[in-house]
């Protein structure tokens, strides 16, 4: 976590003021209020702006205004917040500069439906891609083609230059996707929308639908003279944080693999893949010897079964390789880098040999427990959930699995 702050890129990328316009400052995701207050600390000048974060993530910042707002289903709170960003740079100069500051979680806190529509219906077509089991990267790319702030429009509605300061929580690290792109255009059309809403069967309304097939709902190209001017940094991602990792890993005399800084798939079949990987070490020492950590990151998907169970792509991950590893001497530990997974208050779970053992010593059906995406219960019975609070950071999961 220390080596993906993104303070300690900022300082290197940060642009020369202007001559004599303003600096103002935009900014949304899970991490926003602590990128404003480490840009606070940079910046020596003068510096006005506003920031949108979820509820819990705050932080204490002088210069900038920081505004709170659900996540991950939008509320009337981040429809004030996307206005008001909108707001802030609207009518500024060519002759002024906009930083903005931007990670994993601003699709949810931006909601800006297009005109027609309604905060009712951001929230509808949210609830039903987070139901649906496709990756991060084909969320966003719907989002911004129903939104007025998304995709790249909200540095289209301003003349002054824009640097966007990016931390990536999307695997493979396209910035133009990371909360949607507000500040960063990106090739995707409103064809390759329609595909993912016809691939993972999205239920939407037919007026939802026929608005995305229509020309308006295509969001501005990278291409575009209005972006001319404009550039952007990724200040930090899951492939520093998993780097950090190994260097410990081998400085306490473990040898680490890094598998991958962009694993996706469903969160279940992702672990009994490094279940699988993990006892062939420890049964055979193929394709590593012991001791080893196997290392990864990206973000995985859950498509829900049911209604009723309760945790979070990290937790399902867990549980799954928990059943996998029963009686090995392998100890696994998942976690969303931001501290949250899913709606719960754990940033995820640890498991080992023996998790099978104490879920049945409290009563608990691991299988069932799975099969009802219920891993915050199986896990929080007997002691294994990981809770940490929000750490304003978000370069999405990590996954250490130890294999002795």
């Amino acid at each position: 976590m220390q080596a993906a702050d993104p303070i300690n890129r900022i300082k290197d990328l940060l642009p020369t003021p202007p001559l004599s316009g303003r600096v103002v400052v935009v900014g949304a995701g899970k991490g926003a209020a602590q990128m404003a207050r480490s840009l606070e600390e940079l910046w020596d000048g003068p510096l006005s702006g506003v920031v949108v974060t979820p509820y819990g993530y705050e932080c204490n910042t002088k210069r900038i205004d920081v505004i709170s707002a659900a996540h991950p289903v939008p509320d009337r709170a981040g429809l004030e917040a996307a206005q008001r960003l909108k707001a802030t740079v609207a009518n500024l100069s060519s002759e002024d500069l906009v930083l903005a500051l931007i990670c994993g979680g601003g699709s949810a806190l931006l909601p800006a439906p297009p005109p027609g529509f309604s905060l009712v219906d951001e929230i509808a077509l949210n609830e039903e891609l987070l139901a649906s089991g496709a990756p991060i990267s084909a969320m966003n790319l719907v989002r911004k083609h129903f939104s007025t702030i998304k995709g790249g429009r909200l540095a289209a509605l301003t003349k002054a230059r824009v640097v966007s300061f990016v931390v990536s929580d999307i695997p493979g690290d396209d910035a133009a996707l990371v909360s949607s792109g507000p500040t960063i255009p990106s090739l995707g059309i409103r064809r390759d929308a329609l595909e993912i809403i016809d691939r993972y069967r999205l239920k939407l309304p037919r007026r939802m639908l026929d608005f995305i097939g229509t020309d308006v709902a295509d969001a501005p190209q990278p291409a575009d003279a209005t972006f001319a001017s404009h550039s952007h940094h990724l200040v930090s991602s899951a492939r520093i944080s998993l780097e950090a990792a190994a260097e410990f890993a081998r400085a306490s005399g473990v040898r680490p693999v890094v598998l991958s800084d962009c694993l996706e798939g469903e969160a279940r079949d992702v672990g009994r893949v490094h279940a699988a990987i993990a006892r062939e070490i420890a049964l055979y020492d193929s394709p590593f010897t012991k001791p080893c950590v196997l290392l990864s990151g990206g973000e995985t998907t859950v498509t829900l079964s049911s209604r009723g169970g309760k945790g979070g792509r990290n937790g399902e991950f867990v549980l799954s390789l928990a059943l996998a590893i029963d009686g090995l001497d392998v100890f696994a530990l998942s976690a969303d880098t931001d501290g949250i997974d899913g709606s719960g208050n754990n940033a995820g779970a640890f498991a080992d040999g023996r998790s099978v053992r104490r879920f049945v010593a409290h009563g608990i059906n691991g299988d069932a427990a799975l099969a009802a995406n219920n891993s915050y219960s199986a896990f929080s019975a007997v002691g294994d959930l990981f809770v940490v609070g929000p750490t304003g950071v978000n370069v999405n999961d990590f996954r250490s699995i130890l294999v002795r």
